[in-house]
């Protein structure tokens, strides 16, 4: 009888978890959205009822911060639940000559940990659909998404054909009825190009804007209300197919709004992954009073949107401003929601966040975060918030310094989440703590990229 108990007890601890145990996961991940884009976040004339419905029927997190101030290194994070900085990407992948100059790999290492990979052990069925940018279209022989871990995928700005920026959501919406339909749970990446330029506009959104006096405001609403209504489209799909409620989705940004550094006058640029459409002037994001923009590591470039839903488990209608969440908790994150084990040697830089998700507790973190970027010294008149190359948020203290360390500010971001008033002046021991914490986090990195990351169009790795 002993025997039979213990045999039964191994085998349910062993055994995979239950379909009811692995929600289906949807991250939508937009391009340069502010977090003031929102009309649920108070946009003057932006209208997003989609997203403003997640954030009804979800919990709204203001205290988000993405891993960079630009994209390809805040994807890695996500992907790897690592610092960039730890696989030399500190800027946004390009071609060839642009990477090496820059200390760059050309592409995400496929050795690296991958958060696809890990959910696929689990027994899911992963997809990736929009915008990619581990790599470039402009390097053909960079690996596609299908080898870091995703059963299938339609993408741009990636080796080989490049899906139509538009395509997403109606293809993220055959792989949900798909996998549904197999009884699988399933994961999305759903990457939107929305709005980062060019702005691929529709004449149907720019007629629901029509009575705007600037043709620029009409431009940026339009593209953010096409990409709205395709979110909307994927819930609907929920609803449709009654799993709403056995789903998490989040809605997030790689990184804040990108604005012109000086009077642009509106014209047609060419992408060569996403085509033709409107230039930078009418990029017209807002980042709800936070200083910088894209490319900055002040809030304005890192604090992005942050909002998720999953009925009965996480509140509807909260808002949490005290909660301070990083990108790169979302590989644990997502690993403990699916029940999906993560390999022994593996050392995460974020933490799992699911209690926080859930309201069970909402607290300043104690795990330090980093940030690296090549940033311009001295600070330029016209991006004041640009110069930035090196941060460290441990506590409650956000540090932050030029490249060789010669300037630095502090802010305390309990009482001053904004970062409005530089109190390093005041605070020597915490500033000396900071440095020496930071001297010690660049200790561990690598001094260039190494591995099978380098195209066969560079003369020498």
């Amino acid at each position: 009888m002993r025997f039979i108990i213990f045999l039964f007890t191994v085998v349910v601890l062993c055994a995979p978890a239950t379909r009811g145990e692995q929600p289906n996961i949807v991250f939508i991940f937009a391009d340069d959205w502010g977090w003031g884009d929102l009309g649920c976040h108070g946009h003057p004339y932006v209208k997003t009822p989609n997203i403003d419905r997640l954030a009804r029927e979800g919990t709204d997190f203001y205290r988000f911060t993405v891993a960079s101030g630009v994209c390809s290194p805040s994807r890695t994070a996500v992907m790897t639940g690592q610092f960039p900085a730890r696989y030399n990407i500190d800027g946004h992948f390009a071609w060839v000559p642009s990477n090496a100059k820059r200390n760059m790999p050309d592409w995400l290492s496929l050795d690296a940990p991958l958060l696809p990979r890990f959910l696929q052990q689990a027994g899911y069925a992963t997809a990736h659909f929009g915008k990619w940018h581990l790599a470039n279209n402009m390097i053909p022989d960079s690996p596609l998404p299908r080898e870091y871990g995703y059963d299938e995928y339609g993408a741009f700005n990636c080796a080989g054909e490049q899906m139509p920026v538009h395509e997403d959501a109606r293809s993220a919406i055959k792989f949900i009825e798909k996998s549904h339909k197999a009884a699988k749970p399933f994961f999305i990446n759903l990457w939107l190009h929305e709005p980062h330029t060019p702005f691929h506009t529709v004449p149907k959104y720019r007629w629901r804007f029509r009575e705007m006096e600037s043709e620029e405001d009409n431009i940026y609403a339009s593209v953010l209300s096409h990409a709205d209504d395709r979110i909307g489209d994927v819930l609907d799909a929920l609803d449709r197919l009654e799993i709403a409620e056995d789903t998490l989705v989040i809605f997030s940004s790689d990184n804040g709004p990108a604005r012109a550094s000086r009077p642009t006058e509106l014209g047609l640029m060419h992408d060569t992954a996403t085509g033709a459409g409107y230039g930078i002037a009418a990029a017209k994001g807002i980042t709800g009073g936070r200083n910088g923009y894209k490319s900055s590591l002040f809030e304005g470039g890192i604090g992005v949107p942050f909002i998720a839903r999953w009925p009965g488990k996480i509140a509807a209608g909260a808002v949490d401003d005290v909660s301070l969440i990083s990108a790169v908790d979302l590989l644990p994150t997502f690993c403990e929601v699916a029940n999906a084990k993560l390999p022994a040697d593996y050392q995460p830089d974020g933490v799992s966040q699911v209690g926080t998700l859930m309201g069970e507790s909402a607290a300043l973190r104690n795990k330090p975060l980093f940030w690296k970027m090549q940033s311009a010294w001295p600070a330029r008149q016209r991006q004041p918030y640009h110069w930035v190359s090196f941060a460290v948020v441990k506590d409650h203290w956000k540090f932050v310094c030029n490249q060789d360390g010669s300037y630095c500010e502090l802010f305390d971001l309990k009482t001053d989440p904004f970062e409005k008033q530089d109190v390093s002046a005041n605070q020597a021991v915490v500033v000396q703590e900071m440095k020496t914490l930071l001297a010690e986090w660049k200790s561990t990195l690598p001094a260039k990229p190494t591995g099978n990351v380098f195209s066969s169009e560079r003369k020498e790795p």
